[in-house]
Formats: C-alpha cells, sequence, structure tokens
C-alpha cells in the first residue's frame, strides 16, 4: 500500500500501535487490537480519495474510528440485560454485544437472526420431552403436546408460557365439522398456521404458531415441536372432567386423563359428577385403558392376543380342550386390564368401573354413562411417530 509523505510518519505511528496483519474479507489488510478484528467489529474504514479531494495528502487510508472501548463494568451490564431479555446462552451473548459493537438493540436483532438459523438445523433432533398443556370452557376441553429436547428446558418457564397459549388457540379452533360431542384431533399442521397473540417479556408480539415455536427454540437453544393436538366436546347434557399427572402449574402436566359424563336428567346432581368424574379421569391416568367396553376392542387386537396366548397355553404341553378353556380364561383378564368398564377402581379395587357407574347413577337418580375418555402421555410412540408420521392419543368414544 503507497502513502504520500504528508501522511507517512503518522500511519507508521498508528502500524507501530497495532499487531502484525491478519486477512480480512474485504480483500484488505486489517489489524487486530486488544485480541480482536477491528474489521470484523465494523470498526475499520478505508477511504481512497484522489488529490482533488485531499490536496495536501494525495491518496490515503484514514482509520474513522476504533474499536469502541466500554469499561468491563458496563460490558457485564449490557451481557446481564441482553441474557434477561432473550435467555440466550451468555458466549452468544457477548459474541453478538461483541460484533454488533455493543449496541444491545442490534444484538438482540442478531441473535434472534442467528438463533432461528440455529435452530433449523436442529428440527431434525429427537424432541421427546415437553409437556402437556390442557384447558377447557364450559363446552370443549383441548390439550396439546409441545416436545423439546430435554426436562430442563420442559421447566423453563417460557415454554410453559407458550404451551398454555397453544392449549388456549387450540380451544378456539372451530369444531363444527366434528362431532357434536365426543373426541376428536386438532392436528398440529393446522395450529402452526394459525395467528398467535403473545405477551411474554422474551416472545412477545402477534405471529403464526410456527414462527413463535421457531423463536422459542432459538432461545432454549434445543428442538421445539408442536406435535400434537386434541380436543373433546361436552355432552348436551353432562360434563366433561380432567387430570394431570407430574404438574408444575395448572394446566400443565406430562399426562393427561380426560373423560365425559353423559346424564339423563338435566337436573342431576352436577358435584357427584364432578367428584367421581375427577377420580375416573385419574384412573385413566394410572389404569391405562385402551377401550371403553368390550364392544370396542378391535378385531384385529382381539385376535392378537388370542394369538399370543395360545402360544403360551401349547407350551404347557396341555390337551386342547384344556389349552381352549385357558386361553378364554385368559382373554377375561385381558378384557379387564385394557377395557375402561372392566377394569378395577383404582381408588377403590374392591369394585370396577361399570360397578361404580350403577352407584354413581343410584346417587344422582338418573342413569350416567362415560360418553367419550382419551389418555395422553409425554413422549409416547415417539419413535414410531417419527418412522409413519401417524400417532394418536389412546381415546374412545361411545
Amino acid at each position: 500500500m503507497v502513502f504520500s509523505q504528508g501522511v507517512k510518519r503518522p500511519m507508521e505511528m498508528i502500524f507501530k500501535r497495532l499487531s502484525s496483519p491478519i486477512g480480512c474479507r474485504n480483500s484488505y489488510s486489517t489489524w487486530a487490537s486488544r485480541g480482536r478484528s477491528i474489521c470484523e467489529a465494523g470498526d475499520f474504514r478505508t477511504v481512497v480519495s484522489s488529490n482533488d479531494a485531499y490536496p495536501h495528502h494525495g491518496f490515503g487510508m484514514f482509520l474513522r474510528r476504533y474499536a469502541v472501548e466500554i469499561p468491563a463494568s458496563e460490558q457485564m451490564s449490557l451481557i446481564k440485560q441482553l441474557r434477561e431479555r432473550t435467555s440466550a446462552p451468555i458466549k452468544d451473548v457477548k459474541s453478538s454485544l461483541i460484533d454488533c459493537n455493543w449496541d444491545i438493540e442490534a444484538a438482540q436483532k442478531d441473535l434472534r437472526k442467528r438463533g432461528v438459523v440455529l435452530a433449523s438445523k436442529k428440527s431434525s433432533r429427537t424432541a421427546a420431552e415437553g409437556l402437556l398443556a390442557l384447558v377447557q370452557n364450559e363446552s370443549k376441553v383441548a390439550v396439546i403436546e409441545l416436545n423439546c429436547e430435554t426436562d430442563f428446558v420442559a421447566r423453563n418457564e417460557i415454554f410453559q408460557y407458550l404451551a398454555l397459549s397453544l392449549a388456549k388457540l387450540a380451544l378456539l379452533v372451530d369444531s363444527s365439522s366434528q362431532q357434536v360431542s365426543g373426541a376428536f384431533p386438532v392436528r398440529a399442521e393446522i395450529l402452526e398456521e394459525l395467528k398467535i397473540n403473545l405477551d411474554h417479556p422474551k416472545l412477545s408480539g402477534e405471529k403464526t404458531v410456527q414462527t413463535a415455536i421457531a423463536e422459542l427454540a432459538a432461545i432454549m437453544g434445543e428442538n421445539v415441536k408442536l406435535r400434537r393436538g386434541f380436543a373433546m366436546s361436552a355432552p348436551s347434557q353432562g360434563i366433561i372432567s380432567t387430570y394431570l399427572h407430574t404438574s408444575p402449574q395448572p394446566g400443565l402436566g406430562r399426562i393427561a386423563g380426560i373423560l365425559s359424563f353423559e346424564v339423563e336428567d338435566k337436573n342431576a346432581s352436577l358435584d357427584s359428577l364432578q367428584r367421581v368424574g375427577s377420580e375416573l379421569a385419574m384412573h385413566v391416568v394410572a389404569a391405562k385403558p385402551l377401550f371403553l367396553t368390550r364392544d370396542h376392542v378391535s378385531s384385529d387386537a382381539l385376535e392378537n392376543e388370542r394369538e399370543i396366548l395360545k402360544s403360551q397355553a401349547e407350551s404347557t404341553g396341555k390337551p386342547q380342550m384344556a389349552i381352549e378353556k385357558m386361553v378364554e380364561g385368559r382373554l377375561r383378564k385381558y378384557y379387564e386390564e385394557v377395557v375402561l368398564m372392566e377394569q378395577k377402581f383404582v381408588v377403590n379395587d374392591s369394585l370396577n368401573v361399570k360397578t361404580l357407574l350403577d352407584n354413581l347413577s343410584k346417587e344422582v337418580g338418573s342413569p350416567v354413562k362415560i360418553g367419550s375418555f382419551c389418555r395422553m402421555e409425554v413422549g409416547e410412540g415417539i419413535q414410531r411417530l417419527e418412522a409413519s408420521n401417524e400417532r394418536e392419543p389412546v381415546a374412545q368414544s361411545a
């Protein structure tokens, strides 16, 4: 690089104060100051002008400003402020502040852009942790599953805020095309296209659900995924009862049990229905029923179980007649394990659910039956989902 005589000595003095040259993407050399590239910090400027513009200096290069020097205490304050605003990792916060010359607003935008890009790269990673969020009103209940990679993120209040917000949105999804009462899915791809208005210090404004999830993933540094949603409409005469297991706060949990009670007399005592309904929702979580009644057991499930029991009975070497009796006896046990109406009531195992409902009907003075039930658990069948993308929660309607 050539300099005129008029600027040679001042520029030599500048060069002596800087370290040796390093490469820069702007096709000219730059110098490191205090371990940082001035070019990288955006503080290095060159001006090459004609003799007409600078008659006394000819061609020249001028350093218009150096890297911003701010006290270490102020640096720590800015790092803390940006960390509180974004919840991004400290190393990323500091890196963005340095790259943006300690401009906190510019650094916040930089972090957001950088985080969304990184989040998209993490979208293929398995997210089997997370939470269920459940909300309900007088006519409907909705539950969604929001997944992440670690339980640590699931405990974060931003993650929990978004999960509850998504459940509230799912509750508003029009179900007019669905059955009047009963259980139905609210598909994740439908929810992701909807707009949501968020009011959290670190996640705010109106945006699509898909964008909100991407921003949350950027903040958390993990893959975050809306896996599924599910809703149940209340019967015209009856109630919906719910139970959440492992609940860090109201409306959130890792396992959900939901069921609806239908009662013939609209004047029946709702207090009794609610009490038993809450207990049965907890029963659904604990006992893991697959079917509401024997009639709901699919022929495939029954045939598969029969084949397994037959193979086990044949291994005993007993006569064929004895084997058939063994199979039928074990099938009755199978019904007691997977059919809700046949199961022993977890609160009082001296009676089954069918007997419980008979007793409830006598108490309220009107026949009571279970209309629908649903059981969901965080991460259940996650590998199967990745393979087939077809996995729904256990749900049964009468």
